[in-house]
């Protein structure tokens, strides 16, 4: 059958259209795929992003970075008399001050050294803060409280409880701010069944753990 040319036109032209309304279809699709498959890069905390109100204390690991000098900058531990040593300064008090403050006092001792210094200190370690477990545990001691921990947690860190351990006896000897003590009991065996929650508190810095 042969048909006119007014009619071939016709069949070309929707054929055409077709071709385009499908590739554009495939298009989108591809790219929905690519923006499902290609997720926002997770933010990733760092040292840096610590609070400004962070208190430095012994043991604390810093990185001194001074501008333009990287022969005085350096990354230093905080001694247990609470100083660091920076070249042209000297020892410097470190302990009990926060990066900000610490940054600004060793920028006033570089001033008769180098001009307009710009001192940025960073906390790249917290070994300063830490609880301790005493009693019926596998390995008493002090640890490390540079994160988030339960007692659950602590209890786990130290090994676990021993044969004789009295678990539903536990408490948390804790120092407030004003001083004053407080005992916050902990048992053992109804935590791992999901019960009495509440009592598996987050540790503070200088909380004791007591194991009976």
């Amino acid at each position: 059958m042969k048909l006119s040319p007014k009619l071939n036109c016709l069949l070309a032209f929707v054929a055409a259209a077709m071709a385009c309304s499908s590739f554009a279809q495939s298009t989108g699709n591809e790219r929905n795929v690519a923006s499902i498959r290609q997720p926002e890069p997770e933010k990733i905390a760092t040292s840096s992003s610590r609070s400004d109100d962070y208190v430095i204390g012994s043991e604390d690991v810093l990185a001194v970075n001074i501008w333009k000098e990287p022969e005085i900058s350096r990354t230093v531990p905080v001694r247990p008399d609470g100083k660091i040593t920076i070249p042209l300064v000297g020892d410097i008090q470190a302990s009990g001050l926060t990066p900000k403050k610490l940054q600004d006092n060793i920028a006033q001792g570089l001033r008769s050294y180098v001009a307009s210094p710009e001192v940025t200190v960073i906390v790249q370690e917290v070994k300063s803060l830490k609880f301790n477990i005493v009693g019926q545990i596998a390995h008493p001691g002090s640890y490390a409280l540079s994160q988030p921990m339960t007692v659950l947690d602590a209890i786990a860190v130290g090994g676990g409880l021993k044969d004789f351990a009295k678990g539903s006896h536990i408490y948390v000897l804790r120092t407030n701010p004003d001083k004053t003590q407080e005992k916050l009991s902990f048992d053992y065996k109804q935590v791992i069944k999901g019960k009495k929650l509440a009592g598996n508190v987050e540790l503070h810095p200088g909380d004791t753990i007591v194991i009976p």
